[in-house]
């Protein structure tokens, strides 16, 4: 049924752009680019009020933030789309019973962070500023919080992030965006339309949001895990971490999938930031 709705839509927006290839594009653009906010439940609430809470603002969005106070590095945790800080819990209270510190952020449009409209670049500079603000020492980011933090690092490299945590993250925008276009259905029209609007937002070709080629020149070792039958982002983009990122150890898992919240990913993740 979900999959019927996404076709439809994909051929409205293909009819418009019979007519207008350039409305058709800003269109499916505005898609891909809105998420849903999914409402917390107050028991998601209940747990995230246990930390100290604050907003911050960044550009036109107020995003925030929540963190646990610990006397071990800081570690920041970025999730993916469609998510918020919640998604941590299992892992927070691991950190928390090591005395490790743990910052989390809502990327805008996203749990309590304000916002309509989302992309990777616009949450590597959020993941920046929170990072600098908190004296970040590890990123952990899911999906594409883990493709935000290697945009991060290649921009606005912080002497004090020594390592990172990828699970389960898209290493390049052309593959996350070819594969929006499949499922929606787009003409070769559309999707041409909306390269040029990407060029003209950041004045770049889709092709140079690469966040393997980025990784190449990053200081921080990494750990990047993935599962081989990731049904959202391919084990193929886990590879092109391997090939780039020489600083970095790959982990391939089986069964998991896309979301690798498992206590053997956690584990994973503490054995390497107690390295």
């Amino acid at each position: 049924m979900k999959q019927m709705l996404t076709k439809c839509i994909g051929a409205i927006v293909n009819l418009i752009g019979v007519f207008s290839s350039k409305i058709a594009a800003k269109i499916a653009l505005h898609l891909f680019s809105s998420p849903r906010r999914i409402r917390l439940k107050e028991l998601e609430r209940d747990f995230l009020m246990t930390a100290f809470t604050e907003e911050v603002q960044i550009g036109d969005n107020q995003i925030m933030t929540y963190r646990w106070l610990g006397k071990k590095d800081t570690i920041l945790l970025a999730h993916g789309w469609e998510s918020n800080s919640y998604r941590w819990k299992p892992l927070i209270e691991q950190l928390k019973a090591l005395d490790y510190g743990v910052v989390c952020l809502d990327a805008p449009a996203h749990g309590r962070s304000s916002g309509k409209t989302f992309n990777a670049v616009l949450y590597s500079e959020c993941i920046h500023v929170i990072a600098k603000k908190f004296k970040v020492n590890v990123v952990v980011g899911h999906s594409v919080g883990g493709m935000a933090a290697a945009f991060f690092q290649h921009n606005h490299p912080l002497p004090s992030v020594k390592k990172l945590v990828f699970l389960g993250a898209p290493s390049n925008f052309v593959g996350v965006f070819s594969r929006y276009v499949a499922m929606m259905g787009y003409t070769k029209s559309v999707a041409n339309g909306m390269d040029k609007l990407i060029f003209k937002r950041f004045n770049e070709e889709p092709e140079y949001f690469n966040a393997a080629r980025f990784s190449e020149h990053v200081e921080p070792i990494g750990l990047v895990i993935h599962d081989k039958r990731d049904k959202i982002i391919p084990y193929s983009d886990a590879k092109d971490y391997e090939t780039h990122y020489k600083n970095a150890r790959l982990i391939t898992t089986e069964g998991f999938g896309h979301g690798l919240k498992t206590e053997e990913i956690h584990n994973h993740i503490i054995d390497f930031i107690d390295a």
